[in-house]
């Protein structure tokens, strides 16, 4: 099969297009004819080493859609031929990629309403932004929420997740005012550019502060969204853009200084949970799929590459100028 892979850890030339074995599904393992794959930030970092803990050489890709093929022994409620979208064991950048059964989401289960491209975009995003607000956060009816990096793929999914929850102010930051222009219509009240973020929450809160933030860009964002929490408000960390290795960030503060404010820091991975908690994952994805399928829930698809340009689409992805979902298009 046909494979866009990794031979070297470095910038997005390092991806080439080869022939490799096709995988062949393992026990609770299924094996799905890829027709598009979803492009992450964390796939970069893995390409340039910063996520990968396996050897050289490695196919990425977190996320799929596309048609079952096989299924390995002991997958019960799946058939061969059935439409999915599934969180994959890595290898999304192919023809064929496994998937864990428990975290393959059938899609004719609602009447079709959901076509292929929409789907590779949904596994990581969609349960990504619905775990952040009702997981972690916990968001309640009238709660504020500031989500940075509004124009991005979890930030415009967040915005309809949080207004569709009830929240009384949704907040977004961009870092241009193009991508603000684009995100105000993902259900935000507000979206400013990062440098105004602080000032535009005292602002709009009446120096109260901000009930929830959801931060993936790393220092100094982290910090000074810390400072714009509310009393028992909940600063949920889920990614580092801002590091190109990928490596946490600390908090610049003593634990005394949100202890004393009652604030909390909270964590996220997609990635670990789909490891240590399937089970949980799986029930997040199929409340999220449901949102997508009722049209709750908008999966803004705003480019597709073939799979021989994944370096391109990398490049555009780091470059910042990505708005929405990138997609690469593989059979």
């Amino acid at each position: 099969m046909l494979a866009s892979i990794v031979t070297e850890f470095g910038g997005p030339e390092v991806l080439s297009l080869r022939e490799v074995p096709t995988p062949v599904p393992g026990p609770e393992q299924v094996a799905i004819q890829v027709a598009y794959a979803g492009v992450n930030y964390a796939e970069t970092m893995a390409r340039r080493g910063g996520l990968h803990k396996g050897l050289l050489p490695f196919v990425p890709g977190l996320e799929v859609s596309g048609h079952i093929l096989a299924l390995g022994p002991g997958v019960e409620g799946l058939q061969v031929g059935q439409p999915v979208a599934a969180l994959t064991i890595s290898g999304g950048y192919a023809e064929v990629a496994l998937a864990q059964a428990i975290c393959t989401f059938p899609l004719d289960w609602s009447g079709g309403t959901i076509d292929l491209p929409t789907a590779a975009g949904f596994p990581t995003i969609v349960p990504t932004a619905y775990d952040l607000l009702v997981r972690v956060a916990r968001l309640q009816q009238g709660e504020g929420v500031l989500i940075h990096a509004a124009a991005g793929g979890v930030g415009i999914i967040a915005g309809q997740i949080a207004r569709y929850l009830g929240a009384g102010l949704v907040i977004g930051t961009v870092s241009s005012l193009r991508k603000a222009a684009y995100a105000s219509s993902f259900g935000y009240d507000k979206v400013v550019l990062y440098e105004d973020f602080a000032q535009s929450v005292h602002e709009l809160t009446n120096g109260r502060g901000i009930d929830i933030v959801l931060e993936a860009v790393g220092e100094p964002i982290r910090s000074q969204s810390l400072a714009t929490l509310a009393p028992f408000g909940r600063l949920v960390i889920f990614g580092n853009a801002n590091d190109s290795i990928g490596k946490v960030q600390d908090i610049p503060l003593e634990p005394g200084a949100f202890l004393s404010e009652n604030k909390a820091i909270m964590g996220y991975s997609i990635g670990t949970l789909s490891q240590s908690a399937p089970d949980l994952l799986a029930a997040t994805a199929r409340q999220a799929l449901d949102l997508v399928a009722r049209s709750e829930v908008k999966i803004d698809i705003t480019a597709i590459l073939p799979l021989a340009q994944a370096s391109e689409a990398h490049r555009r992805l780091e470059s910042r100028e990505t708005i929405g979902k990138l997609l690469l298009r593989v059979s």
